[in-house]
């Protein structure tokens, strides 16, 4: 009885004698939620693969229509924090129902834009509103099932935060190849109401407490928004804009230094701050952030750097890219049953250290890239990458939440999937840096060896020039010279993604070994009570 009697979360539900019985309502209830938290998720990257169609139906320009994926991102970044203190005032189902009918609303609208200014607006909308549907989830799955019932739990969160984000660009490839890019939003609809009607009728986790919102701090969000707005903007723009040097970006660097300065003096004195960084001071939940972070990193990286080579080297559609990227996502579902039961059973140490090898090892054959690879020598690296997010991520989530009471769960699940995001982000900005400096540094350099005075140079481009001069009404000697130029750019290309890929490599395999070195969690973080 005494292992029924110990988790927090019996307080919320009945007896403490049915503390490992969920209510079935509770349980429809969470997969409601889940619904919800994918759909959430899902909007970052169902895009991605169908820029160009959206790009065209909207007469944008290539420097605005990446705003249709960074606007959803900077307002799920704000949202996600703040969405704790949010379920604190209005109770989770009030939250989670507004959230979810919020979401639907600003995706029919976003079918219906016009033009790029107003597709940019109601993406914010619908990333700012769906943001509080991801850490609500997490917070619940804490909340109202015990220990024993998380390695089921959790690897379910995992599969839902993972899978998500890797068949965005799949989903989006097959519904804008197969109807319009209209559908990408339209498609949220009636599930969306689905996910709102069972919410509201079903969520009863919690109560509401509306004294607080009279201590709402508000400086602390707009110092939050401040900071976390500023920051995925630099993040997102500096690397095309040489950073610094441009002005926009400047200002937000600056704004968002205001910001970090406003928040953390906020969070620190007001009675009731936006965001509890107490969470912090347990040392699994700062270590599960660490790793959460990273895991962002490899998460949203690759599944940017991915699409990018298939597009940019081998030509692939929207859809041939989405066939092409599936095979990890079938890795995350089956991988994440296997990682259910191993959480048990294992030290979460080493299902850490065996899945960033894994991710180390997949990365690692990418370095052996060329202009040839296509479906099935991506097949290896893409298997690897599924399975091993999904080892690293359900010990990640145990670690992270497990521990915590059940008052700074909604506070701490935010923190949580804000680090995961922000990984993402960073991520993003180092990889798309290290493209550009490393491309503009490799095309230096092999230009260096096709010049006037090469004589392979030169017999290249003869050769070259001999089969154009076969094409009728076409300048052979200036067809080969681009030609050549051509195939430099691509090997320069090839070579700042191996760059990439090694730069991940080197990252991961030393957070394999940084795994083993942190000190073993509590039983309670792998779901000690209920054993």
């Amino acid at each position: 009885m005494a292992a029924t009697a110990q988790p927090a979360s019996g307080a919320l539900t009945a007896a403490p004698a049915q503390a490992d019985k969920v209510p079935v309502r509770r349980v429809v209830a969470f997969f409601a939620m889940v619904f919800g938290m994918f759909m959430s998720i899902l909007d970052i990257q169902i895009v991605s693969a169908s820029l160009s169609e959206i790009q065209a139906g909207l007469g944008a320009g290539a420097d605005e229509i990446a705003w249709v994926q960074t606007s959803y991102l900077i307002a799920e970044v704000i949202m996600i924090p703040l969405s704790g203190t949010l379920a604190r005032i209005v109770s989770t189902r009030v939250l989670f129902a507004f959230s979810a009918a919020g979401f639907t609303v600003a995706s029919a609208l976003a079918a219906t834009a016009t033009n790029i200014d107003q597709m940019i607006v109601y993406r914010a909308i619908q990333g700012f509103i769906g943001g509080g549907m991801i850490p609500s989830v997490f917070a619940a799955a804490f909340t109202i099932f015990p220990p024993s019932r998380r390695a089921v739990v959790s690897p379910m969160i995992g599969l839902v935060a993972t899978l998500a984000p890797t068949i965005g660009p799949t989903v989006g490839g097959y519904i804008s190849h197969a109807m319009s890019w209209h559908w990408l939003f339209l498609i949220n609809v009636i599930p969306g109401i689905l996910v709102t009607t069972a919410a509201w009728a079903l969520i009863d986790f919690d109560k509401p407490n509306l004294k607080l919102f009279s201590k709402f701090d508000w400086w602390g969000l707009a110092g939050m928004a401040a900071m976390l707005g500023s920051l995925e903007y630099v993040l997102e723009e500096g690397p095309n804009n040489d950073w610094l040097q441009d002005q926009a970006v400047f200002i937000c660097a600056v704004l968002m230094v205001v910001g970090a300065l406003m928040f953390f003096w906020r969070a620190f004195t007001a009675e009731e701050p936006i965001v509890d960084l107490k969470a912090f001071s347990n040392v699994n939940f700062a270590f599960g952030s660490l790793f959460s972070f990273v895991i962002g990193i490899g998460l949203y990286g690759l599944t940017y750097l991915y699409p990018v080579f298939l597009g940019r080297i081998r030509g692939y559609d929207s859809m041939m890219i989405g066939e092409a990227l599936f095979v990890s996502g079938l890795a995350m579902f089956f991988t994440a049953p296997i990682s259910g039961v191993l959480s048990r059973k294992m030290d979460p140490r080493l299902m850490m250290m065996i899945g960033f090898l894994g991710f180390a090892a997949g990365t690692w054959r990418m370095t052996y890239l060329t202009a040839d690879w296509d479906f099935w020598e991506l097949l290896v690296p893409q298997i690897l990458r599924g399975s091993s997010m999904m080892l690293c991520m359900v010990p990640i989530n145990n670690i992270a939440l497990g521990t915590l009471p059940p008052e700074r769960l909604k506070n701490a699940s935010g923190l949580f999937n804000l680090t995961r995001n922000l990984g993402g982000a960073v991520g993003l900005a180092i990889i798309n840096t290290v493209l550009i400096d490393r491309n503009a540094f490799h095309y230096a350099r092999l230009s260096e060896h096709v010049q006037w005075g090469s004589a392979a140079a030169q017999t290249k481009l003869q050769n070259m020039t001999l089969n154009f001069e076969q094409t009728a009404g076409l300048d052979a000697h200036k067809a080969a010279i681009s030609k050549l130029s051509g195939m430099v750019q691509q090997q320069a290309t090839l070579l700042s993604f191996m760059d990439v890929f090694t730069m991940l490599t080197v990252l991961f395999a030393t957070l394999a070994v940084f795994a083993m070195v942190i000190r073993k969690p509590a039983a309670a973080a792998g779901g000690g009570g209920g054993h």
